[in-house]
């Protein structure tokens, strides 16, 4: 039926050609903008998607530029704990030159003193914006991550670069809790004394003809075989043979048939062994050993001399935390460590030990060693006499205080008397392993971070892929989709064109 008021045709036509202008439209739209979802009215949910995404990616470019500046600022310290290896190394060298006497130690002084100052100018000098990671003690946190969770909540994370404090500043003894219990005087000692150490041999009772008496004295056995009874020979004998073997430290005396040895030995102790085989009773104990009867590990026919010098006992328990301060007094002057972090029982012992030194106590040496059993670290004082007979000796620690440089005592080192230029070789040691920590540490740093910024970047790149994956166009088939809505287009206007001239048709039923 045809009609001249609703022309079926004509609206089917209608909408068919709207249709097309709309895809048309989107098709367009996608190729203007490259994006297949470019607005929530696209795609909510991948839109959604796509701008959390585009919103990380826009904190990992910062994140890379904070990585760029921390890994530039960890390249200085490095190269400026490097420098400052080098540096020492070629101190060591002069050290090690000045301890020939035939020399101008003087001369050898000045070049110390010069590339001391190169080495200030190093670590002066070695920031990257105003940041110096070779002065001071606190922690530097550079950016490095974001890490969202699957309740979409987002955690900055961080690689903690340590500074590496390479002054010489002595630090500052705190006044906080006491800890002097962590550093103990040996046996109560109140002082550190340059008097030797004894053993007493006392031969004693019937002796006769062909009977024999052993000694041992540190290692050398000594053998005698009486001709009479009189016990005198004996200890006269053995105290001749002790002189004439010409052991360092070590003298001997008799006196009416009691054998003194005596040992001023700094940092080692002399073992003495006793024996005798005899018809009647005669006896050659050990009656006395460092100015006591034998008692523990000491017996009368066994028993250790023991070393001249002083000894502090460190703590293998106690924990050494920032800050704590350490104190030793030598006669009239007291000498301070401040541990800074991660530092051991052991940093702390050779810091009072360079503190001691640099002191320059006439007659003073010092010596840091660790028990094989118990592995307890330990700091020996010996006093020769050559300032004073007897020098007053005490420890006491505080926590709350200012760490000292990780380069303390190299200001002290003075190799122009033979003390000085022994005492500055075991320091130059330590301030040597001090740098190269603190070079490995920062190259360990600087290795973490460069991994991190190549992961940041190849991370950045694979979720601009993942978006593109989600929100981009393919503009192959768009183009494919855009030709076949064109000829839709132009098929469905040739279509509504025709079904608008089917009305004029029943005109010609009138005429």
């Amino acid at each position: 039926m045809s009609s001249i008021l609703t022309n079926t045709g004509a609206m089917v036509a209608l909408q068919t050609l709207k249709g097309v202008n709309a895809s048309m439209a989107t098709t367009q739209n996608e190729i203007s903008t490259g994006k297949s979802v470019s607005s929530a009215k696209d795609n909510s949910a991948v839109w959604a998607i796509s701008k959390v995404m585009e919103a990380d990616v826009s904190g990992f470019k910062a994140i890379s530029d904070s990585l760029s500046l921390g890994e530039s600022t960890v390249a200085v310290a490095r190269q400026a704990s490097e420098t400052v290896t080098d540096l020492l190394t070629d101190i060591k060298g002069k050290i090690v030159a000045a301890q020939e006497e035939n020399v101008d130690r003087t001369k050898i002084q000045t070049d110390i003193s010069a590339l001391r100052d190169q080495i200030t100018a190093v670590v002066g000098a070695a920031q990257f914006n105003g940041l110096n990671l070779v002065q001071g003690t606190e922690d530097v946190n550079v950016l490095s991550s974001l890490d969202r969770s699957s309740d979409g909540s987002v955690t900055a994370t961080n690689i903690k670069v340590s500074r590496q404090d390479q002054t010489t500043t002595a630090g500052t003894f705190g006044s906080g809790t006491s800890i002097a219990a962590n550093a103990v005087v040996a046996d109560s000692a109140t002082a550190v004394a340059s008097a030797a150490n004894t053993a007493v041999v006392t031969y004693a009772d019937t002796w006769a003809a062909a009977d024999t008496a052993q000694l041992t004295v540190a290692g050398v056995d000594l053998s005698f075989t009486a001709t009479g009874t009189d016990v005198t020979d004996v200890a006269s004998y053995f105290a001749g043979a002790i002189n004439g073997l010409g052991l360092e430290g070590v003298t001997a005396s008799n006196t009416a048939g009691v054998l003194t040895i005596s040992s001023t030995r700094a940092f080692e102790g002399m073992n003495v062994k006793s024996t005798a085989t005899t018809a009647g009773d005669g006896s050659s104990d050990i009656t006395a050993v460092n100015g006591a009867g034998p008692t523990g590990t000491n017996t009368a026919s066994d028993s250790t001399i023991a070393q001249r010098s002083e000894k502090i006992d460190l703590s293998t328990v106690a924990a050494v935390a920032d800050g704590d301060g350490y104190k030793v007094t030598v006669g009239s002057s007291s000498y301070n460590y401040i541990a800074g972090k991660d530092e051991s029982m052991e940093d702390v012992a050779k810091g009072l030990k360079t503190a001691i030194d640099g002191g320059s106590i006439a007659g003073v040496t010092t010596k840091v060693v660790q028990d094989a059993t118990t592995k307890a670290w330990s700091l020996q004082v010996d006093n020769d006499g050559t300032g004073s007979a007897s020098l007053a000796f005490s420890t006491a620690g505080n926590a709350g205080g200012k760490a000292s440089g990780g380069l303390f005592g190299l200001d002290k080192i003075d190799v122009r008397t033979n003390a000085g230029a022994n005492a500055a070789l075991d320091s130059i040691e330590n301030l040597i392993q001090s740098s190269i920590d603190a070079g490995a540490n920062f190259g360990s740093t600087q290795s973490r971070i460069e991994n991190q910024s190549d992961f940041i970047g190849k991370l950045t790149d694979s979720l601009k892929s993942g978006i593109g994956t989600l929100v981009d166009a393919d503009m192959e088939e768009v183009s494919a989709r855009l030709t076949a809505l064109q000829t839709q287009q132009q098929l469905a206007v040739q279509s509504l064109s025709i079904a608008n001239q089917a009305p004029q048709s029943i005109l010609s039923l009138f005429r």
